[in-house]
């Protein structure tokens, strides 16, 4: 019987925490994803991972195990301090006469156990985030030939978690020593109390022996109720992690869904963009139109602020001033920001793909697309020549980022994927960089023939040939190219 209730404990055990750990994360999963973008960047990604996966899981470990734990002990205690109390008050005072001394222990021992605790998470999340950047770059790491520095870099975080490890351990072994002398004390005092009693004949030899147990178990279960702080403790330490993703600033939403009508134009009107930390400012005075069904580009050298113009229209970043609004066909007005992302069909720069098949990656937007709607995405992007060719076809598997296609391949596809959403206006961010002028051209002329508007974050002049307006930005500025301008530019390629 007591072997089917311990299976029974340990199967109810794992499913509440298994429960437990899921509802937790997906938490903290719900928040992250609907807190604002600059908000989720100040953390690394290994850092995010860290806290998502371990500290996730130490919380509901704890919650599972420690309460029950807690009520376990202490009614032994109550128990076993009334039978005590009850044959000798003063073996109960002995008893408890390390109780000061533990209690005084364990306070210190839970300022320096969270500060150990803290810097283990630390520089866990630290080494996380180091491995998950080597991994994601390893092609560059190894073009580059520094394989033996990585490895060093990633012994000097062993080093620094070791350091850390062992500077609790010996705290903690010092601290287990002073508490087990305290004890062994305690012990030849209840014996000796237990003896002086016999000697004067107030109990028999039974009664002794029934004392120093007794004695002996409220002990025991006192210090195990000492010895769950720890755990307790690593769980405060991981769940005030976790309340710091729970807290991070949530994005403006309104309950109503917006639904613009027909092709959309979209403006900003006198933007001025600061970083949020020293208030420096990115972007002053920025006046950009994009009417509907035209192609607007967006011009300049990088990192002068064509990416943050694009996150702007987004609702990924909020201008310090200004006005942003998209207008529909019956000339509705909309604010700009995390209600209206669903008018903007967005391609990024970079390799933007997913672990999975083709379709799969498609239908991240539109889970209820046909075969044929995802094929004639892919046509319009110019992807489905070698969409077709490869095994499997639109069920073809890619790896992490695209694994298994060139750049350019990976690029179309995520064109595709902004196809499927069938919004009114579209944003490129730097994605005619990884195709050939002739792809570029033909991916361009696609889109004007849908009629969607369509702004372009490019370096190459070639695109300007192709759209009804342009901007340069540069130095802070946007200032509208004139005819003379794109001439100049597009004979300079």
């Amino acid at each position: 019987l007591a072997m089917a209730l311990r299976m029974l404990t340990t199967r109810f055990s794992a499913k509440l925490n298994i429960a437990m750990h899921n509802d937790v994360q997906a938490k903290v999963f719900r928040d992250l994803l609907n807190s604002e973008w600059g908000e989720i960047t100040r953390f690394p990604s290994g850092e995010l991972i860290s806290r998502f996966a371990g500290d996730v899981n130490t919380v509901a470990s704890c919650a599972v195990s420690w309460l029950p734990n807690v009520i376990i002990q202490g009614i032994t205690v109550l128990g076993t301090l009334a039978v005590v109390l009850y044959y000798d008050p003063v073996m109960a005072l002995i008893a408890f006469a390390s109780t000061p001394a533990m209690i005084f222990a364990s306070r210190r021992l839970l300022r320096r156990q969270r500060s150990f605790n803290q810097k283990q998470r630390q520089v866990a999340g630290g080494m996380t985030a180091f491995e998950a950047e080597t991994f994601r770059n390893v092609d560059t790491l190894k073009s580059f030939g520094v394989e033996q520095q990585m490895n060093r870099k990633l012994h000097r975080w062993q080093e620094e978690y070791k350091e850390v490890s062992l500077a609790y351990n010996r705290f903690s072994i010092r601290t287990n020593l002073w508490l087990s002398v305290l004890g062994t004390g305690v012990q030849y005092l209840a014996l000796g109390y237990c003896l002086w009693r016999l000697w004067r004949g107030d109990i028999l030899i039974g009664t002794m022996v029934l004392f120093l147990q007794q004695r002996a178990n409220l002990s025991s279960a006192f210090s195990s109720m000492i010895s769950l702080i720890p755990t307790a403790l690593g769980g405060s330490v991981a769940a005030e992690r976790i309340r710091e993703l729970t807290q991070l600033k949530k994005e403006p939403r309104q309950e109503k869904k917006i639904s613009p009508v027909g092709a959309c134009s979209v403006e900003l009107k006198d933007i001025c963009v600061s970083y949020s930390d020293d208030k420096k400012i990115v972007l002053s005075d920025v006046n950009i139109r994009a009417d509907a069904g035209q192609v607007v580009a967006l011009v300049g050298p990088s990192g002068e602020g064509k990416s943050t113009l694009i996150r702007l229209m987004l609702g990924l970043v909020y201008p310090d001033g200004g006005e942003m609004f998209l207008t529909d066909s019956e000339g509705k007005r909309y604010s700009l920001g995390a209600d209206t992302r669903g008018c903007f069909a967005y391609v990024p720069q970079g390799n933007t793909l997913m672990a999975g098949t083709i379709a799969e990656n498609l239908r991240l937007v539109d889970p209820n697309a046909s075969d044929e709607q995802i094929i004639a995405a892919l046509e319009g992007a110019c992807a489905w020549d070698f969409v077709s060719q490869m095994p499997g076809g639109i069920h073809a598997e890619l790896g992490e980022g695209g694994l298994g296609l060139s750049e350019g391949q990976a690029q179309r596809i995520a064109i595709a994927r902004a196809l499927m959403r069938k919004a009114p206006a579209m944003l490129l961010d730097e994605i005619t960089s990884a195709l050939d002028m002739e792809t570029e051209q033909k991916v361009l002329s696609y889109l004007m023939n849908l009629g969607v508007t369509c702004i372009v974050s490019t370096h190459r002049p070639s695109v300007l040939t192709m759209c009804t307006r342009a901007y340069r930005v540069e130095d802070g500025r946007l200032t509208q190219l004139t005819e003379e301008d794109i001439r100049n530019l597009t004979a300079s390629m």
